[in-house]
């Protein structure tokens, strides 16, 4: 068996990081320039205007993407993991549970955790839309047969997610880097063209056109930044490739090859300014059109893809770190953990793309909706990462303020330009978001509630076994596992089986699983087993935020501490909690109401950790919220 050297290695990641990572973002040239200059900013198409937006957008890339996150937001890895998900656990771990920022930290997770739903709506619907949008540019006859198009490479594209990537996804990166490509090639030739244009490298140009145009510059800032968007996909995917590939396909295809488009984009301007009705297909003549408009397709799909991915993604860390209740995860790939498929969110978020495709219309019209939710996630991580770098790395505070403060200026700056949209569609994505945001916060809200009503009728466990012992029931054969949460006493399970079969198995396991702020646990730290006397035993078990929960599995490795145990001699008993909403409790009617419907409708437990059937026993309890 050979081994690929470092190097290849290397060139491999950084090719895949180019398809998975970058998507989103390198699609943005489709129309951004094209928003810039819609008629209702009231910019006018003249050189320094030219010269002005490409010198934002070129050093909008220099400064958010390039500086802020794959220089510094990428060093803020969980073990390794990016994402609004992970830096929510980090930026939780640095500060203690009883601090007063902590519950704002949690918050500020999960805000960033519903915007970036939000934003994963948007995404696809636009990208695909504009890609599908190039028709029209070919003739207007095709017009009416773009929304049904777009629908159609949609609905297709979330109906395959249930057969996993495995297959398609070897072509994502050649694909995405000949796209980069033709940017770079199509930017080339127009600057080539019309060389004034590199002129807007000079950052003195974007501060003029700021100055000059007043408001209306910063109408168009929120046109300005939808080249930016895609960020958090860089961070997100980290754990995926690693930080040196993501940083390298930036640095030497992904900025070169938007920096020449944006660039040979205004040159086109400059030269031809009756371009600006769709500049990205005009920069080639006629004849380019067609190609154009099967390549972004596949791009687009491509972007989509991953913004789909890093829905199944979040909310797989969402469920672990308990701001969701349980679903149904499919793994679609027997060598890559990462690839999962969450049927529920597959079909919610079509449900919403479509209505996005159809309400909006038009890839102008949901320009509108996109990019708040994109600068709402940057500054949130902005914020996220100071308690990290202040609280976890212990930086200097002046050091901190003053980065913090830069970035945050700016951050700032973009989402008030984009607030502006809100009523012309930004609200479709901040919806979404509030939506989410309500669902994690009850589901928190609930599990504590509830968790408070057992904690305040339970039983301390070593009193309850002492006491038993004293005339202990009759044992039988086999392995009884009761599981049993955090901090809880005697498992109501326990208490049902003798009361009701007078009864106790001649081993007693209690099985306690834990959600830890980490994204994987080691094996070898995967359970600890605690001697309770009797042949009792308390085992815990420890799951990252990206593991994958198998108690069978986790059981086998029992046999390591001491503690075999036979899976056909092992009955599992849970206690499957009824939960009822009162008048009076902790949340309003409403909110309580809707934490009972997430909780019935929440994934079996047995089910969850892939615990067979005929080894289940249920017993249920009521519990008032």
């Amino acid at each position: 068996m050979t081994t690929a050297s470092p190097k290849t290695s290397l060139a491999a990641l950084t090719l895949a990081a180019i398809g998975i990572v970058y998507g989103d973002i390198g699609t943005s040239p489709l129309y951004t320039m094209k928003e810039v200059f819609d008629e209702h900013h009231g910019i006018a198409l003249n050189q320094a205007n030219i010269l002005g937006v490409v010198s934002l957008i070129l050093w909008g890339l220099i400064i958010v993407i390039s500086l802020k996150y794959v220089t510094l937001v990428l060093r803020a890895d969980n073990r390794g993991e990016g994402g609004i998900m992970a830096l929510t656990a980090l930026a939780l771990s640095s500060v203690t549970q009883r601090s007063r920022v902590h519950y704002p930290v949690m918050l500020l997770g999960m805000i960033g955790a519903g915007l970036f739903f939000g934003d994963g709506v948007i995404t696809p619907a636009i990208s695909v839309l504009s890609a599908i949008e190039g028709l029209e540019v070919a003739t207007p006859a095709l017009k009416p047969y773009v929304i049904p198009l777009t629908l159609a490479v949609l609905v297709g594209l979330y109906a395959l997610q249930s057969r996993g990537t495995a297959g398609i996804g070897r072509w994502f990166g050649p694909i995405v880097l000949i796209w980069f490509l033709t940017l770079a090639t199509m930017g080339v030739i127009n600057i080539v063209r019309n060389p004034a244009i590199l002129a807007a490298f000079n950052p003195l140009h974007a501060f003029r056109f700021m100055a000059a145009n007043g408001w209306f510059a910063f109408v168009a800032l929120g046109a300005i930044v939808l080249a930016l968007t895609g960020a958090e996909a860089l961070y997100a995917d980290m754990g995926h490739f690693g930080r040196k590939p993501v940083r390298l396909a930036w640095f030497s295809v992904v900025f070169p090859a938007l920096a020449l488009n944006y660039l040979g984009q205004g040159a086109l301007l400059l030269s031809n300014p009756g371009a600006a009705s769709n500049p990205f297909f005009q920069q080639l003549g006629p004849w380019s059109i067609y190609p154009l408009v099967v390549l972004s397709t596949m791009a687009t799909v491509i972007a989509s893809q991953a913004t789909i991915s890093g829905a199944f993604s979040v909310t797989q860390q969402a469920i672990a770190l308990g701001f969701l209740p349980r679903m149904r995860i499919v793994y679609t790939s027997e060598s890559e953990i990462g690839q999962i498929y969450i049927p529920v969110v597959n079909w919610l978020q079509l449900t919403a793309v479509v209505l996005a495709v159809v309400g909006f219309g038009s890839s102008s019209n949901l320009a509108s909706a996109y990019g708040i939710a994109a600068t709402a996630t940057m500054l949130i991580t902005t914020l996220l990462t100071f308690f990290v770098v202040r609280h976890g790395w212990k930086f200097p505070l002046p050091v901190i303020l003053a980065s913090t403060a830069f970035f945050l200026a700016i951050d700032i700056s973009l989402f008030s330009s984009t607030s502006l949209k809100i009523v012309s569609g930004g609200w479709f994505p901040l919806a979404i978001s509030a939506f989410m945001v309500t669902l994690m916060l009850t589901w928190k809200k609930g599990r504590e509630l509830v968790f408070d009503n057992i904690r305040r009728h339970l039983i301390p466990l070593d009193d309850f076994l002492t006491s038993l012992f004293i005339a202990p029931p009759h044992r039988v054969d086999g392995t009884a596992i009761y599981f049993r949460m955090e901090g809880d006493g005697v498992p109501h399970a326990l208490l049902h089986n003798l009361l009701h079969n007078k009864v106790l198995h001649e081993r007693v396991i209690f099985l306690t699983v834990h959600a830890t702020d980490i994204p994987r646990v080691p094996e070898q730290e995967r359970i600890r087993i605690v001697p309770l006397g009797h042949e009792c035993y308390q085992a815990n078990v420890y799951y990252g935020f990206k593991d994958e929960r198998d108690i069978p599995h986790a059981l086998h490795l029992c046999a390591e501490a001491g503690l075999e145990i036979e899976p056909m001699e092992t009955s599992f008993f849970i206690a499957r909690h009824t939960i009822l909403a009162t008048v009076n409790g902790g949340m309003a009617l409403w909110r309580e109401s809707l934490y009972v419907a997430m909780a019935r409708n929440a994934r079996d437990a047995a089910d969850f950790f892939k615990i067979p059937p005929n080894r289940v026993i249920e017993l249920g309890t009521q519990v008032e919220i």
